[in-house]
């Protein structure tokens, strides 16, 4: 008996410890890719205004090119929303819903994601002169609810997201360099 009080004690204590350490850790979590593109900021921005032109550097059709999706509203507006559904991991199920549109520098999104797991995230893209051309940056913000937020010490984004978000940021600059 004596054992197994020690054990509980013992697992108390580090499920203590790890609540009380996730009250510190960030909840945050933002993930950003850049690239450089030499095209103007018009060409770039004909390429991320709307859902239709981002499915066409979307990277996760490379997973699974045949994953139901459907569009709803005026694409290229805001409240235009697509949705997908896949039965590969690396896609799962979700939408994305525009939400702000400030031509032609920012293009925000509002991400659902549904399976493999429920989240929700902002997605945005920027884009800014450079010299000749024109700097994009990819990324999303969202967050990690208490106290699962103690993740984030263990989350490798760049490994998890990276080869996907330079895929398709090397599509866009393809698409855009091609285009002149």
């Amino acid at each position: 008996m004596k054992i197994l009080k020690k054990v509980g004690i013992v697992l108390f204590a580090l499920i203590a410890i790890m609540l009380i350490a996730a009250i510190f850790v960030s909840k945050e979590i933002i993930y950003e890719k850049s690239i450089s593109i030499n095209a103007p900021v018009e060409v770039v921005w004909e390429h991320v205004n709307s859902l239709d032109d981002l499915d066409k550097w979307n990277p996760w059709n490379d997973h699974d090119p045949n994953m139901k999706k459907e569009f709803a509203g005026t694409d290229g507006t805001i409240g235009a929303k697509t949705s997908w559904d896949s039965d590969v991991k690396e896609v799962g199920k979700g939408s994305q819903t525009i939400a702000k549109i400030e031509a032609p520098n920012l293009f925000e999104t509002d991400l659902k994601f549904y399976d493999p797991y429920e989240s929700e995230a902002k997605g945005y893209i920027k884009l800014a002169k450079e010299n000749n051309g024109t700097y994009v940056t990819w990324g999303f913000q969202s967050e990690m609810p208490y106290p699962f937020n103690l993740m984030n010490l263990f989350t490798n984004m760049e490994e998890m997201m990276g080869e996907d978000w330079n895929n398709g940021l090397s599509k866009l600059k393809t698409l855009c360099e091609n285009q002149e």
